[in-house]
């Protein structure tokens, strides 16, 4: 849910009280949970996945793929120079993956917790945005898990938080895992796949990646239990678009051979209010059709098309949104500017460019965001002034 204009300035009070009450109905609901048996939540936890297969060795193993390891982050230029956003991020830590097996195991809401037949919420295969600790996990806050379906055989799961909804989640938290899971359990098979399926994009998707089984839909209040259950883990944790995952899905989504396709991109977010929208786009966009670009609203393609498109693309420039996800697909060197508003300088997409080798720079609207204070005005629209944009752009052409 998006709160309303007035009500953002006291979210930070709400998602303390959010969390306030989350730990406080988990004590209460971990309590009755023995009475409930499989529809009970889960009673304890493990921090990590390993720590998950050595509490219970007879229900759970842990199948290593490959180690934790440091990536080195190249310098970025933008405008204002060194942003202490991006001045900050010399390298990055990028987690082990791996795929736990959990017999008799439990996959339970949209955010795909993994829960063992000991009634143990594994928490790393389990996150959820801004919880570290799982005592405030959202699962405590629904008195029980819900309805509960048992599923035959062996099933995958590809479902994580943000995946149900969104094209950067389900591309890099829930395709992306295919790539764990063929390094760390090659030989893996399956009859049933529970993913987020509903949405065009993430059928087809699913389809290019060759994901074979039956699909089943997760979502709040509803747990599945299945004889042998199968969870990758989410190798973009924390939005490092770690190089293998790229790798991964720059070999498996390949683009068609399609001509005349358009070389500079402009990709707009449209005219409503409060959508991260470039507030000028009306006075930029005759310069930027002066300058050879095409204007794209990458939702009104199909996957394959936008794939094709961005493959083809030696420039392209866009405020901060899902749409420049597609970035994945474009050739090292392509040319990047993304935009932001002062309130909301995010890196997903600034890691997919390092990770392809973009010429990338940023460009940050007028205004405070103090350290500390990150990604306060998540749908802030950007507004900068048109001259400011065009300079950035004739520097980038070169």
């Amino acid at each position: 849910m998006t709160l309303p204009v007035w009500l953002r300035p006291w979210w930070p009070l709400f998602k303390r009280l959010h969390g306030l009450v989350t730990l406080l109905c988990g004590v209460l609901f971990r309590l009755v949970a023995p009475v409930l048996g499989d529809r009970g939540v889960p009673r304890a936890a493990a921090a990590t996945s390993r720590q998950t297969a050595a509490a219970e060795p007879a229900a759970v193993t842990f199948h290593p793929g490959h180690p934790a390891a440091t990536v080195a982050r190249r310098p970025t230029p933008g405008n204002p120079a060194d942003h202490w956003v991006f001045a900050e991020v010399e390298a990055v830590s990028v987690p082990e993956t791996f795929t736990l097996e959990v017999r008799d195991g439990r996959i339970t809401g949209d955010y795909g917790a993994t829960i063992t037949p000991g009634g143990r919420l594994d928490h790393e295969t389990s996150t959820y945005f801004g919880v570290s600790d799982w005592k405030r996990h959202p699962l405590y806050l629904r008195p029980t898990l819900g309805e509960v379906e048992h599923l035959p055989g062996t099933a995958l799961s590809l479902t994580t938080r943000g995946a149900s909804s969104n094209y950067y989640h389900f591309l890099y938290d829930a395709i992306g895992r295919l790539g764990v899971l063929a390094e760390s359990l090659p030989d893996a098979r399956w009859e049933t796949v529970v993913v987020p399926h509903q949405a065009r994009y993430q059928k087809a998707l699913l389809e290019l990646a060759g994901v074979s089984g039956r699909y089943v839909e997760p979502r709040r209040g509803l747990t599945y239990r299945a004889d042998r259950l199968l969870v990758p883990s989410n190798p973009n944790w924390h939005l490092e678009a770690p190089p293998a995952t790229v790798e991964w899905l720059r070999a498996h989504l390949r683009p068609s051979a399609v001509p005349d396709l358009p070389r500079r991109l402009y990709l707009t977010r449209g005219s409503l209010p409060n959508t991260r929208r470039y507030v000028e786009e009306p006075a930029l966009w005759p310069e930027l059709e002066r300058r050879g670009f095409h204007r794209l609203d990458a939702g009104t393609l199909t996957v394959q098309e936008q794939i094709n498109v961005f493959a083809n693309a030696e420039a392209i420039v866009a405020p901060h949104g899902a749409a420049l996800t597609n970035m994945t697909f474009s050739p090292p060197g392509v040319k990047v500017l993304e935009m932001f508003p002062a309130t909301y300088v995010h890196l997903g997409l600034w890691s997919i460019a390092q990770a392809i080798g973009a010429d990338y720079r940023y460009l940050v609207a007028d205004g405070v965001e103090q350290a500390g204070r990150r990604n306060k005005g998540v749908l802030d629209d950007v507004s900068i002034p048109v001259a400011r944009v065009l300079a950035e752009v004739d520097a980038l052409l070169g």
